[in-house]
């Protein structure tokens, strides 16, 4: 009996090693990360990756999370955070297209094949998107989907757009790129990223093909992916589209870190404090307008009429909000005690 009770103990004994190892090993494969965001209380601050996403760039291509600091937190802390879209969380626009503003309300823009349209314009900020489409007969308007971004910011431009495609190919990256209006060129494989000389652009793909995080430190992150519109959404919503075009398109969310609350853009006005959302509660499908005030000459211009964009704008401290709506949860109620209501 007493020779058993010390095997007992001799498996616990090993089990606990193993364990306290196990957690010693993952703690040493950790990163640290600092926040440098100049604006927050976090700033210079240190914090240590989470096991679950122990590293900003995970090893392995099909991870779906990497490790972020949260500069915005109260605790100051690193978090798991999805490496690609999410099309149904807050700063999303998917599908023909889908938008969940910053206030958490879903609503639909869809614009017009062919043109221009800001999504976001802030002083020292402007990103447009350009809408592809069809309008089968008999419909009164155009189905559409954002086939391009192009992005303003201090005297910088950069474009990211999804190719022309007859048929779907996984294996084929269907990413095109440029900075100041010439061509960047991104190596496939998911470790690949590129950095402006200035260091205030990232270009990093989250996967081998045809999916990117964009950084502007300080102002914002966008995680793209290029996907087609498939033969059973085709089939769904009867699209029609033709055997020679899949509608390569992009799934897009943002995640701003700083905008001012005069903030304008389909997208962007839904992040003001003092903005009242048109689209009707109960509605399935509730459609906004605006294309009047936010259509754009061009992908890289801010001429809508309510853009606010100033290459040399200036924005101070004072007149920010600084707020992560990505890490809004309206799954525990009508608020995430963030200070703002979510709504349906």
């Amino acid at each position: 009996m007493r020779m058993k009770e010390l095997r007992n103990q001799c498996w616990v004994i090993c089990l606990l090693f193993i364990v306290l190892s196990w957690v010693i090993e993952t703690q040493a494969a950790s990163q640290r990360l600092t926040c440098n965001n100049r604006r927050s209380k976090c700033f210079l601050k240190y914090a240590t990756c989470p096991a679950e996403c122990p590293t900003v760039v995970p090893v392995n291509p099909n991870a779906t999370k990497g490790c972020f600091l949260d500069c915005t937190a109260p605790t100051c802390e690193a978090v798991c955070r999805n490496r690609k879209p999410n099309c149904y969380s807050p700063g999303a626009a998917c599908f023909d297209p889908r938008f969940i503003g910053g206030d958490g309300i879903v609503f639909y823009f869809h614009g017009k094949s062919n043109e221009h349209f800001s999504l976001v314009s802030d002083p020292n900020l402007q990103i447009n998107a350009r809408f592809i489409g069809l309008r089968p007969a008999g419909r009164t308007r155009d189905f559409t989907w954002i086939q391009a971004l192009g992005i303003m910011f201090d005297s910088h431009t950069f474009t990211l757009e999804a190719t022309r495609a007859a048929r779907w190919d996984d294996e084929v990256d269907h990413f095109r790129f440029s900075f100041d209006e010439k061509p960047l060129i991104l190596p496939e494989g998911h470790l690949s990223e590129w950095k402006s000389a200035e260091k205030d652009l990232k270009v990093e793909r989250t996967s081998n093909k045809n999916s990117v995080r964009v950084t502007l430190p300080e102002i914002a992150e966008i995680s793209v992916n290029v996907v087609p519109v498939t033969k059973q959404d085709d089939k769904v919503h009867n699209y029609q589209i033709p055997s020679d075009d899949c509608f390569a398109h992009l799934e897009v969310q943002f995640r701003f870190l700083g905008l001012s609350p005069e903030v304008e853009g389909v997208l962007g006005r839904t992040y003001r404090p003092d903005f009242q959302n048109p689209a009707k509660p109960g509605v399935a499908m509730p459609v906004v307008g605006g294309e009047d005030k936010y259509r754009t000459t061009s992908l890289l211009s801010s001429d809508c009429a309510s853009c606010v964009f100033s290459p040399a704008g200036v924005t101070t401290k004072e007149s920010l909000l600084v707020m992560d709506y990505d890490l809004l949860d309206c799954t525990r109620g009508v608020s995430s005690g963030s200070g703002i209501v979510c709504r349906k």
